[in-house]
């Protein structure tokens, strides 16, 4: 059923809100309308969690943090990555090997003529990043995360 509503979402233009509604794991706890995202996000914020946009590389100052603490979603504030799993991949965004558990989904991206895995935050339905098979051990995996879906909180 997700795969389906990806597939809508990125061939027939079905916005990405009814594409993730679509997934059997939903209702997000949280969930507002679009005027009351835009009235929470910055409009940089509203674009890339609510949009799925992409801030461009090298932009976020959350790139370079490297003090403890935690990484929660901008939405909603949910706890998303710890610093402890956080590394400098050299992409310009936030890099993660793994998210807390269970705190974030995924959907496959079919944008741009290639196949990705979405990131988005499993509370909200926010889009995140998306998650790459060229990771440091002990996953595999880099969390591509945009700085401006994040905050941060220092431990």
């Amino acid at each position: 059923m997700a795969g389906a509503a990806c597939l809508a979402y990125y061939r027939f233009g079905v916005s990405k809100e009814t594409a993730i509604a679509n997934d059997p794991r939903q209702p997000f706890q949280i969930t507002k309308t679009e005027a009351e995202w835009r009235a929470r996000l910055t409009p940089e914020q509203f674009y890339i969690l609510r949009q799925q946009g992409t801030e461009r590389a090298g932009t976020s100052p959350l790139d370079q943090e490297n003090r403890p603490g935690i990484y929660v979603c901008a939405g909603c504030e949910q706890p998303l990555f710890s610093s402890t799993t956080k590394y400098s991949s050299g992409t310009g965004w936030p890099s993660f090997y793994a998210p807390i558990d269970q705190a974030t989904g995924t959907l496959e991206d079919f944008k741009f003529a290639m196949r990705r895995t979405e990131v988005h935050c499993d509370r909200c339905g926010g889009h995140l990043g998306h998650v790459f098979l060229d990771g440091p051990p002990p996953t595999g995996k880099r969390y591509c995360i945009n700085g401006l879906a994040l905050k941060f909180i220092p431990a």
